[in-house]
């Protein structure tokens, strides 16, 4: 985050066009699936060790709720701490761990169950990290090479809109990670000070540049939703792939479409707030 956004001000910002960008297309889908009935249970898969939804109603819905409450702690750890997010990410980890071995041990669940950390850490995907490691180090290169400080460039001078800037950023979050994209993007843009608005030629737009600024946020949503219009394009895309064997045209032909109107529709919304709040 390096202090170009901060946690409250990203929440209260992006929280509608968030959940806008997830609402619109669930709904066009929910439109789509046959009212036939769903496909039966396969039994026979090695990963099904115990249906706690059926067994335990209460329990599933708790361990649903710990792992949200988990997620939402992560930006209330940074804001409240001022440490690094990643160590809320693995207190809020660690905390779901202990909890679900409680559960497993005290209600003698099968060791199996599905959602069980342990288990699900043994899916880890070699190659998948290899794959982020790539990524990471093709943006440091390009970094260094001075083509991130070019192309930064020549998107404000071709466009010098932060609406148009961060749409195309979006979708190339979608063929590169939106992880190292974001962070190629903080080496490509400097926040704005009093100082450099001043001298800048155009006051108004460099102003937008400032910490917790519109840049900023349309960046954060962009790159976030926009990494969803192809599998390849997030961290959850790439882990799903390797474990869940979804093919790439499949996602493609299915998927993306509803993604990309999600994305417009959150743009939309920010415009929008940003529209009223100006007013």
């Amino acid at each position: 985050m390096k202090n170009y956004v901060s946690s409250v001000d990203l929440i209260v910002n992006l929280l509608v066009p968030s959940l806008v960008s997830v609402v619109i297309p669930v709904f066009i889908a929910s439109r789509m699936i046959p009212a036939a009935p769903m496909e039966p249970r396969n039994h026979q898969d090695s990963r099904i060790g115990y249906d706690l939804s059926k067994e335990h109603p209460n329990l599933s819905r708790l361990v649903l709720w710990c792992g949200i409450a988990g997620l939402l702690f992560v930006p209330v750890f940074k804001a409240t701490t001022h440490l690094a997010p990643y160590m809320g990410i693995l207190l809020s980890l660690g905390i779901l761990w202990l909890m679900t071995e409680i559960l497993v041990h005290h209600y003698r669940l099968d060791g199996k169950i599905e959602g069980r950390i342990s288990q699900v850490m043994r899916n880890i995907d070699m190659s998948t990290i290899l794959f982020f490691l790539g990524i990471l180090m093709a943006v440091s290169a390009l970094s260094q090479a001075g083509i991130l400080g070019e192309l930064a460039s020549w998107l404000n001078d071709t466009f010098h809109n932060v609406y148009a800037i961060n749409g195309i950023i979006g979708v190339l979050s979608s063929i590169v990670d939106n992880v190292p994209l974001v962070a190629a993007c903080m080496e490509m843009y400097p926040v704005a000070n009093d100082a450099l608005i001043a001298a800048s030629a155009d006051p108004a737009y460099t102003s937008l540049f400032i910490e917790d600024g519109l840049f900023w946020h349309l960046l954060t949503f962009c790159a976030g939703v926009g990494g969803s219009m192809l599998i390849i394009g997030s961290a959850a895309g790439v882990v799903a792939m390797g474990i869940e064997k979804i093919p790439f045209m499949w996602y493609l032909k299915r998927i993306t479409w509803l993604a990309f109107i999600g994305y417009i529709s959150g743009m939309a919304v920010i415009w929008l707030e940003t529209l009223f709040l100006s007013l």
